[in-house]
């Protein structure tokens, strides 16, 4: 899957299921602080993550994530680990 769509399915979901103003979403953006998300958001993301793309995000991998270029990185990643 091309990095382009990615970022489109990911700032989609982001709008519509987080109500994240898209004006918000920009690659060097903080993450955290742009979503604000909560424990149970975030639980609810990795479902919407694995459903859209068949791959499983941890804490691990949140932790390591600190603007939005992280992770669609991470999920491109992740992506291409699965599909080798």
């Amino acid at each position: 899957m091309k990095r382009e769509k990615i970022i489109a399915i990911v700032n989609d979901f982001l709008v519509n299921e987080f109500e994240v103003d898209g004006d918000d979403i920009s690659n060097d953006a903080d993450l955290k602080k742009t979503l604000g998300l909560d424990s149970l958001d975030y639980i609810d993301m990795v479902v919407i993550i694995e459903s859209n793309f068949g791959v499983k995000l941890g804490e691990p991998d949140f932790k390591k994530m600190v603007t939005f270029d992280d992770f669609y990185t991470t999920i491109e990643n992740k992506i291409a680990e699965k599909n080798a």
